[in-house]
């Protein structure tokens, strides 16, 4: 390729000058689908040298890949635009593992330089699973492109190092180091530490920088790799200065006196100056908004998963009081089946219901039983015949049902514990804990992870109800005239909820049928208007416009704009406009005057709250189903912290 017209050698870069005042030029190809080390101690300009190179890439409309650990590559933004993402405030955006893919699109694909800041993680494992992902991305998507590209990797010792401790991300650099060239995809690995480096990266590399180096252990590998002579000499070089060693020049080795990088430089020491950050450049919105997409879009996953985790342990503890409760009514059916015998073949040593024994005594069992059938015959609304009279068969007959009944739970639940059902909780398990199945180079797609959340709501679904609106129990007999569950333990434990609903609820309504008539005839009356008033008003409630002013639906907008970085009026002209059409971001910004920033936030907050949907060409609509049924539950009059601790 001849040199541009403007005079920029497109083949080489030049990065600085020999000891014999010839300029030095690395040849870009060769540094794009290379592999390079560079190192030095603190201060020596390894930074410098590493930001050179860069630069000239960027002059040259290469895109690049830096994997900044220390957050001192920012000042590039002076002269280029490039994507700042990491977990500080000051980047552009913050991102996450699940990010990588789109990582690894912009910078291959987009051709947009990428910062990767991993300096502000405060959980070292997520920063190096993001660093371990985006290079997983990258190296599968270089090997359908096949396009010069350069990774650059600082505090290289941190993932690779000398030894054990090698974890998946120094894995995937080396493999990037061995078969990267020959898809296009370059590494360059820094370090102020070589002796703490694995030789087998160092020595794959077909250019080397080495900078000024002091501790002993380090000269030693200078002696090793470059020459006996020159493990002295490394510790004298001045700031700046290098010996370099490159495949492609005839001299083994080269003094180098590397020029000052253009921009400003982030990683330097402050002085007592007065210290005045350069205005940088920024990337395009639109970018920002899709990886900001993707962060919500997983916070949304998490805490559905945490609702779920939720959801089965209650589940779980449901079971327990269930295995309880069958506990107790064996008990009671074995007396039962004594006090049967005593009524029907008239036992001499027992009387009637309640009477003593020859001795003197009641036995516990009989006891138990006695008063276990008159609580059931009360819940009933049935009178058992208890005093003189004794036990009725019916009342034994009720009790034999009841136990019948819990045993009929307790094999639905044995039959939710089989090893197939054992196989689907340890799938919702691993749902819910996060773990991810990978394939081919060990990627997991986001239509994957929905599945798997399907999978533990599919388990976690209501039972069906008969036209009445009540839970049917499906049940079948065997030739020997016992009852075989078919229910499943959703079915069960939703059954028994709502039959512990209907038992308390009947005994509230005989509590108030000793109230005053009165009282009681107000009360109906006033609960009557209230349900009437509930009624007539969902009725009424046709248009969008006349939606959002329902007290409900308005408590949660004027949440959501409390929780955005919208202002009242900005929120409601975004409100109206939704009501009218559907609306992109943007045609929202140009409609308000708001920063896209500020109208992002709130349709976040709005989608969050499920007020709001978004279509495949992004563009968002009140959901009016969602804001119908607000305004037709009584209890979401309660507003949205009082939705939070309602018990379905």
């Amino acid at each position: 390729m001849a040199p541009a017209d403007d005079g920029v050698d497109e083949r080489h870069l030049p990065v600085g000058e020999t000891a014999d005042g010839d300029s030095l030029r690395l040849p870009t190809e060769e540094v794009l689908t290379g592999r390079a080390f560079i190192t030095g101690k603190s201060g020596s300009g390894k930074s410098n040298s590493v930001s050179v190179v860069i630069e000239e890439l960027l002059e040259r409309q290469y895109p690049v890949l830096v994997v900044d650990t220390d957050g001192e590559y920012y000042g590039l933004k002076e002269e280029y635009e490039l994507l700042h993402a990491g977990a500080d405030d000051g980047c552009d955006i913050q991102v996450s593992p699940e990010h990588a893919e789109r990582l690894a699109t912009i910078a291959l694909e987009e051709n947009v330089p990428v910062i990767l800041d991993v300096s502000g993680f405060l959980d070292e494992a997520a920063a190096d699973e993001l660093v371990f992902e985006t290079a997983k991305h990258l190296f599968a998507k270089e090997k359908k492109l096949k396009k010069p590209f350069l990774l650059v990797v600082e505090e290289v010792h941190e993932y690779i190092p000398e030894g054990a401790g090698m974890g998946e991300t120094g894995r995937m650099l080396i493999k990037v180091g061995k078969r990267g060239r020959k898809h296009g995809l370059g590494v360059v690995g820094i370090s102020q530490r070589p002796a703490d480096v694995k030789k087998d990266f160092i020595t794959q590399a077909n250019w080397l920088v080495w900078h000024r180096l002091t501790w002993e252990n380090d000269t030693k590998v200078v002696g090793r790799i470059v020459g006996s002579e020159y493990e002295a000499a490394v510790s004298d070089l001045d700031a700046g200065e290098a010996f370099v060693q490159a495949d492609w020049t005839d001299a083994a080795v080269e003094r180098v006196q590397f020029k000052r990088k253009r921009t400003f430089d982030a990683g330097a020491t402050p002085g007592l100056d007065d210290f005045e950050r350069p205005e940088l450049k920024s990337v395009s919105d639109t970018l920002v908004e899709d990886l900001a997409d993707i962060r919500d879009a997983e916070e949304q996953r998490q805490d559905r998963i945490a609702e779920l985790e939720r959801r089965v342990e209650n589940r779980e503890e449901r079971i327990a009081e269930l295995e309880a409760e069958l506990d107790r009514a064996r008990d009671v059916s074995a007396a039962a089946r004594k006090l049967a015998n005593a009524v029907a073949h008239g036992d001499p040593d027992r009387g009637p219901a309640g009477a003593r024994t020859a001795d003197g005594t009641t036995t516990d069992g009989d006891a138990a039983a006695q008063t276990t059938l008159d609580a059931d015959a009360s819940d009933e609304g049935e009178t058992g015949t208890t005093g003189g009279g004794g036990t009725t068969t019916d009342d034994v007959a009720v009790l034999r049902e009841r136990v019948a009944e819990l045993e009929a739970r307790l094999a639905a639940v044995g039959r939710e514990d089989s090893p197939d059902a054992g196989d689907a909780d340890d799938e919702a398990a691993r749902t819910a804990s996060g773990d991810t199945a990978v394939d081919g180079v060990g990627e997991d797609t986001g239509e994957e992870a929905g599945a798997s959340v399907s999978d533990v709501e599919d388990q976690l679904t209501a039972p069906g109800t008969d036209d009445s609106g009540e839970t049917t129990a499906e049940t079948e007999r065997d030739g020997e005239g016992r009852i075989e569950p078919t229910e499943r333990i959703g079915d069960v434990l939703d059954r028994l909820q709502r039959s512990s609903e209907r038992e308390r609820a009947s005994r509230e309504h005989g509590h108030g049928r000793e109230r005053p008539a009165g009282g009681a005839a107000d009360g109906d009356a006033s609960t009557g208007s209230a349900d009437g008033e509930r009624e007539a008003g969902a009725t009424t409630v046709d248009e969008p416009g006349a939606l959002l002013d329902a007290s409900a639906v308005r408590t949660r907008l004027d949440a959501a704009r409390r929780a955005s970085r919208c202002n009242e009026s900005t929120a409601e002209a975004v409100y109206e406009r939704l009501s009218e059409t559907s609306q992109s971001a943007r045609a929202l910004v140009d409609a308000t005057g708001a920063s896209m920033e500020a109208i992002h936030s709130l349709l976040v907050e709005l989608r969050g709250r499920d007020l709001v949907v978004r279509d495949r060409e992004r563009r968002y609509a009140f959901d009016e189903r969602a804001l119908r049924s607000l305004v037709d539950d009584p209890r979401a009059e309660r507003g949205e912290l009082g939705g939070q601790w309602r018990i379905e």
